[in-house]
Formats: C-alpha cells, structure tokens, sequence
C-alpha cells in the first residue's frame, strides 16, 4: 500500500494548495507513488486520516500547519485503536511550525520529504483533552504537540482574525500582545495527577508534550515526546511588559527561571473555571473551546516517522527524569 497525505490546501495563507504539483513532485521524487485528499472543514483531516490507516495505508502524513497534524493524529490514534496502525508522518507548511521544530523536521519541502523516506519510526506520546465547546457541549481531541489555557487560547483566537500572511513568529508575537491589552488573570482550580485541587488565578497553562509553541516560543525546555509526562508550564502575573522586555527569555527557555513560571511534570491534569471566569482553550494551535477540561497523556500511543539523524540526537539529548 502507498503512502496517503492529507493535505489541508488552505494553510500557509493558501499556498499550499497553489504549490500542490510542485509538492507532489518532491514527495514522489523521495517517497515514489502516493495518495492525497484535501481537507475541506475543520475536523475533515481526522476522517481521512482514520480511512487511510483503515484502508492499510503504512504511512500518513499530514501536509499543513500543526493544527492539520493534530486532526490526522486524531484519525490515527483512533484508527490505531481499532487495530489499524500507520505511522505519522508531517510535512510541514503552516504558520507556527512548532511541531517541526519537536520532531526536528527539516524546513525546506524536499529535506522534510527526504526524512520520510529515509527516516525511522518512534513511538511517541499523544495527549488527549476533552473540554467544554462554545455551544455547551462536550469534545474530546488528541493532541501531539501542546495544548493549555488562559491567554494562549485568546492568543489563538486573535491569530485566527489576523490571519497568516506575516508569517509565524510575527503573527503570534503580534497576537499575544493584543491578547495581553487588558488581560486580567481569571480564577482556576486545578490539579495535576489526582492531587489536591490549586484554585488561583492564572495567565496561562500549557500542557506540553513537544518543547514549542507560538511561532518558535521554547515554552518546555525539557519536555520529550516519548518519555510518558507532560511537561506543564505555569504562567501567574506575566503582563503586556513582560512580553516586551522579557521576549528573548520566551525564545531560549530562560523563562523557567523566573518566579512567575512553575514547571511540573504529570500524566493528568484536570481544571475548571471559578464562577464566571470564561477560560479559552487552545490544542496544538486551534481555539478548542473553554474549561472545564481534562488532560490525560497516552504513553506511546503514536507511532511517528521522524529523520534518522533526529532520532539520533533526540537519543543523544535525552535529559535524566525523576
């Protein structure tokens, strides 16, 4: 069976679909004969991503942004549950790239394809979150690479009306500071593993299973797809000036260190709203919907085609766990 690419057209501002011969050429010149089919609304990519597997397909790889990648995970996960288990492949073309950049996928078309040919599978950790929807229902979603709460999901909503012709880094450092005007920490309680509840007031909680967010924000240091914890990142009291005068920090993980962020490492992590506090979610770049929600990592539960080389330094780089 061939290779089959779930292709969202409409990332990169539309440029994906426009470049579509040009791709298709690349992967075929690495990858030889696949399949494709467009995405044509959002949660379209878990669909196709499920009947491919379903339909024996060894390789399906997700062609877009890192929303795109989380709706075929989505399908795989669910495809894999049913006894039908591809692996993930991902070509990036999105805004963000933050889950390139944990996977350690080559940015240019024809190195990310020549990684899928001759890459090597890993097993990696899959989140899955059910949460609230905007209409008041419920929702559950996987996710590979982050998810969380508080100003990211506003960050995601305001990404979403820009739009992403500024490209990645640009787009979200414009977005956080428009999220930040007049942000005021909303009252949570939460907690990690089954522990006691925590109620306080947050600015945002990301769950991390890749070490990127935001356009190339290095919000998990030490956080690794394949080691069975989420890293969570805990923001408290970070304002529109720390924005601007700690920016750098955002970039290299320096941002650890400082006394508004807390670090812990967990398989679960439950959180609701206080009163009337309305908290927006986001997963792996998407506005999910709101709080209450509830974060539970799936150890091993993907099997991912990665670049041997990034295999290899993964290996080499991998910090000691408690």
């Amino acid at each position: 069976m061939t290779p089959h690419l779930v292709v969202n057209p409409a990332s990169a501002g539309g440029r994906t679909g426009r470049r579509l011969e040009a791709l298709l050429r690349e992967v075929r010149a690495e990858l030889g004969p696949c399949e494709y089919a467009f995405t044509e609304a959002p949660g379209h990519g878990a669909r196709l991503a499920r009947e491919a597997a379903q339909a024996g397909s060894p390789l399906v790889v997700a062609v877009g942004g890192d929303g795109t990648a989380s709706e075929v995970v989505d399908g795989l996960v669910a495809a894999a549950a049913a006894g039908h288990d591809a692996a993930f492949g991902f070509l990036p073309g999105g805004t963000g790239s933050d889950l390139r950049r944990s996977l350690d996928v080559p940015r240019d078309l024809a190195g990310a394809a020549r990684g899928l040919a001759q890459g090597v599978d890993r097993r990696c950790d899959v989140g899955r979150v059910e949460l609230a929807t905007r209409g008041g229902g419920r929702l559950e979603r996987s996710f590979v690479n982050v998810a969380g709460f508080g100003v990211a999901g506003r960050v995601v909503e305001i990404t979403e009306r820009l739009g992403k012709a500024l490209g990645g880094t640009l787009t979200y450092l414009l977005a956080g500071a428009g999220a930040l005007v007049g942000w005021s920490d909303p009252p949570v309680r939460w907690r990690v593993d089954g522990g006691p509840w925590r109620e306080e007031r947050i600015t945002s909680v990301s769950v991390c299973n890749g070490r990127f967010f935001g356009g190339g924000m290095l919000v998990a240091p030490e956080a690794r797809l394949d080691d069975g914890l989420f890293d969570v990142v805990v923001w408290k009291g970070l304002g529109l000036a720390d924005l601007a005068l700690k920016r750098r920090m955002l970039y290299d993980g320096s941002h650890v260190r400082l006394p508004q962020t807390e670090v812990l490492r967990a398989r679960t992590l439950e959180a609701e709203p206080v009163g009337e506090a309305r908290v927006l979610l986001d997963v792996d770049g998407d506005p999910a919907g709101l709080l209450p929600a509830r974060f539970t990592l799936l150890p091993g539960a993907l099997r991912v085609r990665v670049p041997a080389q990034a295999s290899a330094h993964a290996a080499r780089q991998a910090p000691a766990r408690d």
